[in-house]
C-alpha cells in the first residue's frame, strides 16, 4: 500500500486551478489557429485571432483567461492501492481549490444556497468531485474550471430506442442551435450516449476532457462525432456568434451500454477557453 499525504494533494489542486486558469493546453491552442486559418468569415476571423491573442497574453502575464474562473470540477482516479494519508481526500481537495481560487487571484463564483441568499461562499467551494477506483497506486487529478455560460446549455433527453442515431444528432445540433453565442463559441461539444440520466450526464462532460483531434477508437463513435460536427459547423453562428464556419472546434462522443427501454443522450458544451489541468501523484 502506497501513501499519498493530503497535504501534497492540496498543494497540486492549488496549482493546477491556478494553470488551468491561466494557460490553455497546446491541443486547444492548435485547434484555434487551425480554426483562424480556415474561417471564412473576416468578422468570424478577426475574433479568433483577438481569442488567440487573450491566450498568449493569459499564459504570459498569469492571469485569467477569462473573467469567469468557473465551478471547480475535479476528476478523480485513486488507485487501490494507494492510501490518502494525514487528513480526509476529499477535504484536501476543497482545501487546494480553497487555496488555488485566493492565492490566485481567481474569481469565486459559488453562491450557498442558490434558490435563495445565493451569498458567495468566498473561496470558490465547495467543488464538484468524481472520484473512480483504478488499479495501481497513484491518484490523477484532473482540474476542470467549467464556465457557466457553457455550463447553462447543457442538455438532458432521453430518447426512444427506435430515434436511433438519427434522433441523437438532431437532438445534439438542436441544442448547439438553441444555445447559439451563449457558450462563447467556437466550442466544444461534449456527448454522452447510453447509461442512466446520471451517467450519461457525467459521460458527456467527461467527454471535453479528450484531446482535441483525438476521434473515438471505435470507428462508428468516430464517424458519427464527424458527422455531428459538420452538421453543427453548417449552422452558421460561427466565433462567439457573429457568423461563421468555425462554431465548433470538436465534437466528442463518450457511450456505454444502456437499458432496452431507454437511449438516454446529453449534451456539455464548453466554451472557446477549453481550460483544464492534470497531474499524477
Amino acid at each position: 500500500m502506497r501513501e499519498i499525504q493530503a497535504s501534497t494533494i492540496v498543494q497540486v489542486v492549488a496549482r493546477l486551478f491556478e494553470e488551468a486558469n491561466y494557460s490553455l493546453e497546446e491541443d486547444v491552442l492548435a485547434a484555434l489557429n487551425k480554426a483562424h486559418q480556415t474561417e471564412e468569415s473576416p468578422l468570424g476571423k478577426e475574433v479568433l485571432r483577438q481569442i488567440i491573442e487573450n491566450a498568449r497574453i493569459a499564459a504570459e502575464d498569469r492571469v485569467p483567461l477569462c473573467q469567469d474562473c468557473g465551478t471547480a470540477v475535479v476528476f478523480l482516479e485513486l488507485g487501490q492501492d494507494a492510501h490518502v494519508a494525514g487528513g480526509d481526500l476529499c477535504q484536501a481537495i476543497t482545501d487546494g481549490v480553497s487555496q488555488g481560487y485566493r492565492e490566485g487571484y481567481l474569481r469565486k463564483s459559488i453562491v450557498n444556497q442558490p434558490f435563495s441568499a445565493r451569498t458567495n461562499t468566498g473561496d470558490n467551494t465547495p467543488p464538484v468531485i468524481h472520484i473512480s477506483i483504478v488499479p495501481g497506486d497513484k491518484l490523477k487529478i484532473t482540474a476542470l474550471p467549467k464556465g457557466g455560460g457553457a455550463e447553462n446549455m447543457s442538455r438532458l433527453a432521453m430518447l426512444k430506442p427506435n430515434d436511433g442515431k438519427e434522433g441523437i444528432i438532431d437532438f445534439v445540433v438542436s441544442a448547439v442551435a438553441d444555445a447559439s453565442a451563449k457558450p462563447c463559441p467556437p466550442v466544444i461539444v461534449g456527448v454522452g450516449i447510453g447509461g442512466t440520466s446520471d451517467m450519461v450526464m457525467l459521460l458527456a462532460k467527461q467527454a471535453l476532457l479528450r484531446r482535441i483531434g483525438a476521434p473515438s477508437p471505435d470507428p462508428e463513435i468516430a464517424a458519427l462525432e464527424k458527422e455531428i460536427l459538420t452538421r453543427i459547423n453548417d449552422l452558421g453562428i460561427g466565433p462567439m456568434g457573429y457568423g461563421g464556419r468555425i462554431t465548433a472546434l470538436a465534437v466528442h462522443v463518450e457511450a456505454r451500454p444502456a437499458h432496452i427501454a431507454s437511449l438516454p443522450v446529453a449534451v456539455n458544451l464548453q466554451c472557446h477557453s477549453a481550460r483544464h489541468k492534470e497531474a499524477v501523484i
